[in-house]
C-alpha cells in the first residue's frame, strides 16, 4: 500500500512539474510580445529587437513578436505621460535621462530587477567637470550604449570648398563655410537641444548665443529631422552637419557614403537610457530585454553600428574589414569611452531648467531672423 502511495505521490509531483494538471498553464518565463516607444532609428532597434527575439528564441523557446513605436523624445515622453499608468508599450528607450527622472517622479517607471552582476558593471558616471549619469541611483532606468552627439563632414566637399577637415565647434564658422551648414531645430531634435546647451555652457549665455547666430549665419538648412542632416552632407548637398548622434552618420557610411564623424571637446555623451513602463503589459519581457543589452551579446549589436559600449570591460574590436572595425576607423580611432577622458560640461539640472527659454528664443532671435544672419556673415 505504502509503495502505491509513495508511486502516486512521485507521480504527482512530475505531473505538477511539468504543468500537466488539467487547466492549469505553464508558467512562461517570459511574455511572447515586447513593444518599444524610441526616438532611437530604426537601424539600431531593428538590429537590438531582432537579437533579442533570437535570443528569447534559443534561452527559452519563446517565440517573441517585437515592434517598435518610433516617436520624438518630446513626443514619446508625452504619450507616456498621458497614459498615465495604462501604457500602450513596455519600454522607453533613448533622449536625456532627465526626461526618465521625472517619469519616475510621476510614478509612471517601474524600478528594475537586473542581476547584480549586469547593474555593478555599470559605472555610475562618465566625464568631468560634470559628470554624465550611466544609470539612476534610485534604480528606475540605466544606459544601454554611449552615443556622442558631434559633427559631420564631407572630405571632398571641404577638399573643393579648400577648408581641412573639421576638428572642432569653431571650425564650423569658417567662412568658406557659408551656405554648406546644415543642422536641424532645437525645437525639433534633441540631440540639437542637448548640443546647443554644450555650447551655451561651454561660453556662457552671452558669448553662446552669439556663436550660434553666426552658426545659423553659414547654415544653408534646418532639416526638418535630426536624421536628415547627415543624410543631406552624405549626398554632398552640404558640406558639414551640426549636432549628429554618431550611429545616424555611420549608417550613411554603411551605406556607401564618403563621409566622417567628429566628437569636439565637450560634445554631449547620452547613456541613450532605458525603462520599463509602470504598468506594462510584457514586464518579464521588458526586463529580459534590457538584461540582454547589457551581455557582450547585445553590446555588439551596438558596436557593429557606430555606439560604443555602456561598460568598461567591452570596446569596440572585429575582425578586420567588420562593421565594428569600420566604425573604429569612422569616429577617428575610438574603441571605448572609458579609455580616455571624456570631458563634459552639459548639466541637466541647467538644461531642463532653460529648456522652454531656449527654444524660445531660438524662434525668436534665429528662425525669425534667419535671413539677417545669413547676410551679416
Amino acid at each position: 500500500m505504502r509503495r502505491v502511495q509513495r508511486t502516486l505521490l512521485r507521480g504527482l509531483v512530475l505531473t505538477l512539474a511539468l504543468g500537466l494538471v488539467p487547466g492549469v498553464v505553464p508558467a512562461q518565463p517570459i511574455e511572447d510580445e515586447l513593444v518599444l516607444i524610441t526616438p532611437v532609428s530604426k537601424f539600431i532597434h531593428d538590429a537590438a529587437l531582432k537579437a533579442f527575439a533570437q535570443y528569447a528564441k534559443e534561452t527559452w523557446n519563446v517565440t517573441v513578436k517585437v515592434n517598435a513605436l518610433v516617436a520624438g523624445t518630446p513626443v514619446a515622453y508625452g504619450r507616456i505621460v498621458e497614459w498615465k499608468g495604462r501604457p500602450e508599450v513596455d519600454i522607453f528607450w533613448g533622449g536625456e535621462s532627465a526626461l526618465f527622472d521625472k517619469l519616475t517622479d510621476q510614478k509612471l517607471l517601474s524600478k528594475l530587477e537586473l542581476s547584480r552582476a549586469a547593474w555593478d558593471a555599470i559605472p555610475a558616471a562618465i566625464g568631468k567637470p560634470n559628470p554624465i549619469p550611466l544609470k539612476d541611483p534610485r534604480g528606475y532606468w540605466v544606459g544601454t550604449a554611449l552615443e556622442p552627439y558631434g559633427l559631420v563632414y564631407h572630405p571632398r566637399v571641404l577638399q573643393r570648398l579648400g577648408v581641412p577637415a573639421i576638428k572642432s565647434w569653431d571650425d564650423l564658422l569658417d567662412p568658406r563655410l557659408k551656405g554648406n551648414v546644415a543642422q536641424c531645430a532645437p525645437t525639433r531634435s534633441s540631440s540639437s537641444n542637448a548640443t546647443y546647451e554644450v555650447i551655451l555652457q561651454s561660453l556662457g549665455e552671452e558669448k553662446g548665443w552669439d556663436w550660434l547666430k553666426k552658426l545659423a549665419g553659414n547654415s544653408g538648412i534646418f532639416t526638418a529631422r535630426s536624421r536628415d542632416v547627415p543624410s543631406v552632407v552624405a549626398k554632398g548637398e552640404f558640406a558639414a552637419g551640426f549636432a549628429v548622434p554618431s550611429y545616424m552618420a555611420f549608417e550613411e557610411r554603411l551605406a556607401g557614403f564618403d563621409i566622417m564623424f567628429v566628437a569636439p571637446k565637450n560634445a554631449y555623451v547620452t547613456p541613450e537610457p532605458m525603462a520599463i513602463l509602470a504598468g506594462a503589459k510584457h514586464p518579464k519581457a521588458a526586463a529580459a530585454f534590457i538584461e540582454f543589452l547589457l551581455t557582450e551579446r547585445g553590446q555588439r549589436v551596438f558596436m557593429e553600428r557606430g555606439l560604443f559600449p555602456i561598460t568598461p570591460k567591452y570596446r569596440v574590436q572585429g575582425p578586420p574589414g567588420s562593421d565594428a572595425e569600420k566604425a573604429v576607423e569612422f569616429t577617428g580611432g575610438v574603441r571605448s569611452y572609458f579609455e580616455g577622458d571624456v570631458s563634459n560640461v552639459y548639466d541637466d539640472a541647467i538644461a531642463s531648467k532653460r529648456s522652454e527659454g531656449l527654444k524660445t528664443k531660438y524662434r525668436a532671435e534665429i528662425e525669425a531672423k534667419w535671413d539677417e544672419l545669413k547676410k551679416a556673415r
